[in-house]
């Protein structure tokens, strides 16, 4: 028998929802054949079959969650050994996605944590496989490693744990939702892969990072008519459509490359600033099934020619779930657009661990006073989110009153960065 457990899916990814299966028990599988669909926090992936032979059990249905390394499919190819892993039914399934962790499978299989929390274990000289971990799925989290500093290993609960987490920012009182049903008819859907893993993020970002907005307005009336006349000519030979978009991140990594304090991370443990050297700009899509972000890479070697083919090409691939997973690591800034659906201005979230996020709103003709007359411009409503720990509002006002330069003179933009 051969078991094949849930493989890395990449950094940071922990479990992924089953999908689909492409096949069934008692069903004979070709090594390397497609074997199940996983949605992660990130993308929807296919797990082909590592072995050929036989399937004698499957570890979950289309809808539950699984963790990295726990038991996907026993095959029997011929070799021995391995038995097959039983499977209860959740009596609640139908309400709740059921968890297979990856420690509940084989009796000694090392417990599930993420890489920074094995490193602190270590340095703090604790044996992590004598933790009960508190977080999903039974994760080791870094709270649990700190609680067992003292030598006696303390078996927290979620409850517990989550209260103490509350406990250590004042005035934060995490309370139970009241039981809306008892009111009236009510739907329970569980977060979904993605839609959780932006609820995380957003969070961390949100309670971790001082955000500090600094809005403008940027005069995209030449840019605007350039991009039309260019676009035409581009498409007519086949480069594709000339977006607003590329335009705009061609002018941010022209205005990182002046203000680098946007373009940077701050370690809040070493206490350090780390100065990226490289211009990764991610762009918020919009799925269907939560928001991801691909990422443009060394957006300071390409044209906008470039920039805009491939924001096309990974839009398109993360709305189908068929981005790879490095496509959206490695960002340093981050660009959300949401003028195509309306709206004036907004306030963005910042990508953690990012330190800024430019929000775009729908360029609008507006009266303007020009040299003493009003005349009608196309304005584009800019929204620069940052991190004050970082940068403060006089760097903000300086980087996007240089990004309305650029954005103001396409001329700028077709020269080399």
């Amino acid at each position: 028998m051969f078991e094949f457990n849930l493989p890395d899916l990449g950094e940071g990814i922990h479990e992924g929802e089953i999908l689909k299966w492409y096949i069934a028990v008692g069903d004979t599988i070709e090594e390397d054949a497609p074997l199940v669909e996983v949605e992660t926090d990130k993308a929807a992936v296919t797990i082909p079959s590592p072995r050929g032979g036989k399937v004698v059990s499957l570890a979950g249905e289309v809808g539950e969650i699984i963790e990295t390394g726990s038991v996907v499919a026993v095959i029997d190819d011929g070799s021995e050994g391995v038995v097959a892993v039983e499977k209860t039914e959740d009596p609640v399934k139908k309400r709740k996605k059921r968890k297979i962790p990856a420690n509940s499978a084989i009796p000694g299989r090392p417990v599930p944590a993420a890489p920074s929390t094995r490193r602190l274990a270590r340095e703090l000289g604790v044996d992590i496989n004598n933790l009960k971990g508190t977080g999903p799925g039974g994760r080791v989290m870094p709270d649990d490693v700190k609680m067992s500093v003292d030598g006696d290993v303390v078996e927290l609960t979620p409850e517990t744990n989550a209260a103490s987490v509350a406990s250590a920012i004042p005035f934060l009182d995490i309370e139970a939702l009241p039981d809306y049903s008892l009111q009236g008819e009510v739907e329970v859907e569980p977060l979904r892969s993605i839609r959780r893993r932006v609820a995380r993020k957003m969070t961390t970002s949100m309670i971790l990072v001082p955000h500090v907005a600094h809005m403008d307005e940027a005069d995209v009336t030449e840019l605007e008519d350039f991009r039309k006349r260019a676009g035409a000519e581009h498409e007519s030979r086949g480069g594709g459509k000339l977006t607003l978009l590329s335009f705009v991140i061609r002018a941010i990594t022209a205005g990182l490359k002046e203000a680098p304090s946007f373009n940077a991370s701050l370690d809040p443990l070493r206490e350090e600033l780390i100065y990226k050297k490289f211009y990764n700009i991610g762009f918020a899509a919009d799925t269907g099934r939560g928001l991801v972000v691909p990422v443009i890479n060394d957006t300071d070697k390409k044209s906008i020619g470039e920039i805009s083919k491939e924001l096309q090409q990974k839009a398109e691939l993360a709305r189908d779930g068929k981005l790879p997973l490095e496509e959206m690591q490695g960002g340093t800034f981050t660009i959300t657009n949401v003028g195509p659906l309306g709206g004036t201005a907004l306030i963005p979230t910042i990508n953690y661990p990012e330190v800024a996020i430019l929000g775009m709103g729908r360029v609008q003709e507006k009266p303007v006073v020009r040299n003493g007359e009003i005349v009608i411009r196309k304005m584009l409503p800019l929204t620069l989110a940052f991190d004050h720990r970082v940068s403060d509002g006089a760097d903000a006002a300086r980087f996007v009153s240089e990004l309305i330069r650029w954005l103001s003179d396409p001329k700028q933009l077709l020269l080399d960065i």
